[in-house]
C-alpha cells in the first residue's frame, strides 16, 4: 500500500459483512487513493461472530484490493484512531434517515475533536440501503433462510454462517 494520496477509514462492527458494507468499500476504492477498513471493537456490544472471524470475512471479502487494509481499534473513538493512522477522510454510509441523524451529530463531535479529518457521507442504492447486520443475523434459521441470505452478503461471508449455523444446530 502506497504511502501518499488520500487515506480514507471505513469501520463498523461487520458482524457479518453484508453486500451494504461491500458497496460501501468499493466506493471507498473508487474515492481514496488508500482505504483502511476497521474493525472498531465494543467490550458492551455482543457480536454474534469473533474478531478473528470477522476479520476473516473481511479480508477473504476484499483481497482483490491492494490498497485496502484492514484493521482493528479498540477503546478509542474513531475520530482519534483516524488520526492516529494519518487518515484524511472518514467513509460514513447513511440508508435512512435515522442513520442521517445519528452520522450528523457524529460528525460534528467529530469536527470539534479534529477539524483536519473529513466526514465523507455515501447513500447507498435503494436496491440495498435495506439490508444491515442485523437483518441479515435475523434471516437466519427458518427453512430457505440460506437462499434469501445468499443474496445479501459476500460469498466468504456466506460460507461462514453455513458453517455457524450447522455448528449450533449440531450442538442442540
Amino acid at each position: 500500500m502506497r504511502k501518499d494520496g488520500k487515506l480514507g477509514v471505513y469501520a463498523g462492527s461487520f458482524d457479518p459483512l453484508t453486500i451494504g458494507h461491500t458497496w460501501m468499500i468499493e466506493q471507498g476504492v473508487r474515492l481514496f487513493d488508500r482505504l483502511v477498513v476497521a474493525i472498531g471493537t465494543n467490550p458492551d456490544k455482543r457480536c454474534a461472530f469473533s474478531l478473528e472471524d470477522r476479520l476473516e470475512m473481511l479480508r477473504a471479502s476484499t483481497w482483490r484490493h491492494r490498497m485496502i487494509k484492514v484493521e482493528t481499534f479498540s477503546n478509542q473513538f474513531l475520530i482519534t484512531y483516524a488520526k492516529s493512522i494519518g487518515a484524511s477522510h472518514i467513509l460514513r454510509g447513511v440508508r435512512s434517515q435515522s442513520d442521517y441523524e445519528y452520522e450528523r451529530v457524529m460528525r460534528n463531535i467529530n469536527g470539534d475533536l479534529s477539524r483536519e479529518i473529513t466526514t465523507v457521507f455515501l447513500i447507498p442504492p435503494r436496491g440495498i440501503a435495506d439490508i444491515s447486520s442485523s437483518m441479515v443475523k435475523g434471516l437466519i434459521g427458518p427453512a430457505g433462510w440460506e437462499t434469501i441470505v445468499r443474496d445479501y452478503v459476500p460469498k466468504p461471508v456466506f460460507q461462514k454462517l453455513i458453517k455457524a449455523y450447522r455448528a449450533r444446530s449440531a450442538s442442540k
